[in-house]
């Protein structure tokens, strides 16, 4: 058995099966990208043994995770044999729970390699990453800008890209987790994020989207908002129609009831008069004049956002808003004005 740090680790790990020997509980609520679930206790077999830890001391707590796990020791040594290459595995703190995984795998042949300090120490780890500072540009712009495209286009471009709305599996608005995925938790979103930038050269810049901190129901790191809202911030802006038009496209082909609640989410800020004309036209099918009245008062709320944030807002005006174009020109800009490599 070897022990690594978490940024050994986190390099290694990549393409290997990683185990979390945590409870199921544990696993649902966040966890190392890629890992498979392993837990050595079950959710309330580890109440009792922690109960017991505070109640009895070490040693009967001790005894009764060996009366508990002894009849599974066989079914781990199976289940391990299904999964190729060495086995890298973690607990909360890489304490009793791991070693003793460790042990038994290692004992049954297998090369096991073990998170020092765990899965906290991950996370203390990439937290420490992100507030030594990361070299961003912000992309901002009102609603229906066509960002996240551009953005697309940007990563096809050789940019480095954090797409945290991609992460969240939300678009942003109230209207954002409409066709969308289930969001992941936020501590498994932060973890997300963790691992995207891992994957970047911190010595190059990383492009982000202009983001309020709360994207649907998760919520982006403090460390990482900060920086955010104050870092260089390019921000376009689209005319209204094509915004509308943009806009009519991404959503005008889900189920009304879907808009409808959506809707009435944002009916006290919409105020009664334009909630009532808002879904008497989606009522009628006349989703220009829903996204034209709720795009007012996103506006608003965009504009109250920015003046918020303490941030060098540069405004930049393509030759047209097709997301590819601007993609082209905003690389070309970024390099005459601030020296930046293309394929950063």
């Amino acid at each position: 058995m070897t022990t690594m740090k978490a940024d050994e680790f986190i390099t290694k790990m990549k393409g290997q099966a990683v185990l979390d020997i945590r409870t199921p509980a544990e696993f649902s609520q966040g966890r190392l990208p890629g890992a498979i679930s392993f837990p050595l206790f079950t959710d309330e077999e580890r109440v009792v043994v922690g109960t017991l830890y505070k109640q009895q001391g070490r040693d009967t707590a001790v005894l009764k995770g060996l009366e508990l796990v002894g009849p599974k020791l066989k079914y781990f040594v199976l289940q391990a044999r299904k999964l190729k290459g060495p086995l890298y595995l973690y607990c909360w703190r890489g304490g009793m729970r791991s070693n003793s995984m460790a042990w038994l795998l290692q004992t049954a042949g297998r090369e096991v390699f073990v998170l020092e300090g765990g899965y906290k120490a991950y996370r203390t780890h990439c937290r420490e990453l992100i507030s030594n500072g990361l070299n961003l540009i912000m992309l901002s712009g009102p609603t229906g800008s066509g960002k996240t495209e551009i953005l697309d286009h940007m990563v096809s471009l050789g940019h480095q890209v954090l797409d945290l709305e991609r992460l969240a599996n939300h678009r942003g608005s109230t209207f954002g987790g409409i066709g969308q995925p289930t969001q992941p938790t936020t501590e498994q979103f932060t973890n997300l994020i963790f691992e995207k930038i891992t994957e970047f050269d911190l010595a190059k810049p990383i492009w982000v989207e202009g983001e309020s901190q709360a994207i649907g129901k998760v919520s982006i790191l403090n460390e990482l908002f900060l920086q955010m809202n104050k870092c260089t911030t390019i921000r376009i802006d689209p005319p209204r129609e094509e915004r509308i038009d943009r806009l009519m496209r991404d959503y005008a082909g889900f189920p009304a009831e879907e808009l409808q609640t959506s809707v009435e989410k944002i009916s006290k800020r919409l105020g009664g008069k334009d909630t009532q004309d808002t879904l008497e036209a989606l009522s009628a099918g006349d989703y220009r004049k829903v996204v034209d009245i709720t795009l007012a008062y996103y506006d608003k709320a965009y504009d109250f956002s920015m003046a918020r944030r303490d941030t060098k807002m540069i405004p930049f005006v393509p030759t047209s808003y097709e997301p590819e174009r601007v993609a082209r020109e905003l690389t070309e800009f970024t390099i005459l004005d601030f020296g930046m490599e293309q394929g950063a």
